[in-house]
């Protein structure tokens, strides 16, 4: 009988949801990067979902292509443009807070008629709502006795050290953009300096054909003077 008023007692735990622990929500909204190829006199736009009461900071940089720039626009949810640059090589922007719904990014490009631009953009979100999920959920699992090291010093050192981590790998991805754009720069660089020096060198060798010629024609014409 108490064997299976245990059993009873254990499946009951097993089904019914523990009192306090919220249901789970709907999964938070990732960070992101991108890199893409905009043709030249085209223009191309992405959107963002958002949520509420949040920080979105948007960060774009050109890193290939003739003049390392393009126009890039921010726009709201509701159609309110936010952000409008022209012809920048790259740019920081925070949206905070934000609005339920989808964000419009564009990037324009139709001011070049021959050049195209590689562009990379990394979206970074700070939802406030997963600090109060972080905050129900330290106060479901807290015990009541006292403990030497207090929860809320575990959690704040968590944080600190996600946030340092999340810091890190954006400082990082920043690196390799400037370091792909540095490099596309000096990819094309070098193909300058290969052209006009083989070009240099084709007009040497064109002008010492060309004296060649003249000097000896220049013999050539010279006739013995009869006697």
């Amino acid at each position: 009988m108490m064997a299976a008023g245990a059993a009873l007692a254990l499946t009951l735990w097993l089904l019914v949801p523990p009192i306090g622990v919220a249901e789970a929500g709907p999964p938070p909204i990732q960070d992101g990067e991108f890199t893409f190829l905009l043709p030249a006199g085209k223009k191309q736009c992405f959107y963002q979902s958002a949520p509420a009461n949040a920080s979105l900071e948007t960060e774009y940089q050109v890193i290939g292509g003739a003049g390392l720039d393009v126009d890039f626009t921010l726009e709201s949810p509701q159609g309110v443009l936010l952000v409008s640059e022209a012809r920048k090589a790259d740019g920081v922007h925070t949206v905070e807070p934000t609005e339920v719904g989808d964000y419009r990014l564009c990037f324009d490009n139709s001011f070049s008629t021959i050049s195209e631009k590689l562009v990379f953009f990394e979206l970074i979100f700070d939802s406030l709502q997963d600090d109060e999920e972080v905050e129900g959920w330290a106060e479901a699992v807290e015990p009541e006795e006292m403990l030497d090291v207090k929860m809320e010093d575990i959690k704040e050192s968590i944080e600190t050290m996600r946030t340092r981590l999340e810091r890190s790998i954006q400082v990082l991805t920043l690196l390799r953009a400037f370091e792909a754009r540095d490099r596309n720069l000096q990819e094309g660089n070098l193909e300058r300096v290969n052209f006009w020096s083989a070009v240099n060198m084709a007009v040497l060798l064109l002008v010492a054909v060309l004296q060649v010629c003249t000097l000896k024609r220049f013999f050539q014409d010279k006739h013995p003077v009869p006697t």
